[in-house]
């Protein structure tokens, strides 16, 4: 049975370095791309300080559609090119921002979100989901987060089977 331990590095690096080690083990042994995420939405948003929301939406006949997630109830469907996380699908890229309020055609799910990272998942050059960070806390997140948040989504690909 999996148990997330606290997390002692007091380095964002090394916090990501833990991190990553505890999802190794917490996927062990499971490829369902559901539970998976399930899983890491629990895991990330219990980790990781100042987040109100932490999940996944995923590519379902060309619109993003929420999936496992941690935090309040959210938006459902997702156009591409809309909002911070159907942007970062449009563009393939990861998006971090830093006040959401001053992103143009911000999709506003929970009124207490400041902040937002967005990392896409891409597997044989299509993009199937997202992973979705937000924060109360404006500038919450950092290129150090991005860059651990990236890893966290390449680990979570290479133990999952398709959805």
């Amino acid at each position: 049975m999996f148990q997330a331990a606290t997390i002692s590095a007091t380095d964002k690096p090394g916090f990501y370095t833990e991190l990553l080690q505890q999802l190794e083990g917490l996927l062990h042994g499971e490829r369902d791309a559901i539970a998976n995420a399930a899983n890491l939405s629990a895991l990330l948003f219990d980790a990781m300080p100042r987040l109100n929301w932490a999940g996944f939406y995923l590519m379902r006949g060309g619109e993003l559609v929420l999936g496992p997630f941690q935090g309040k109830p959210a938006c459902v469907r997702i156009p591409v090119g809309r909002g911070v996380c159907g942007t970062a699908v449009a563009k393939r890229e990861s998006i971090r921002v830093e006040d959401v309020h001053a992103f143009p055609g911000h999709i506003a799910c929970d009124a207490a979100s400041r902040s937002e990272l967005v990392v896409p998942l891409i597997r044989d050059g299509d993009v199937i989901g997202v992973i979705d960070l937000d924060s109360p806390e404006p500038g919450r997140f950092d290129a150090d987060d991005q860059a651990g948040i990236e890893a966290i989504a390449s680990l979570y690909l290479e133990a999952s089977d398709r959805f």
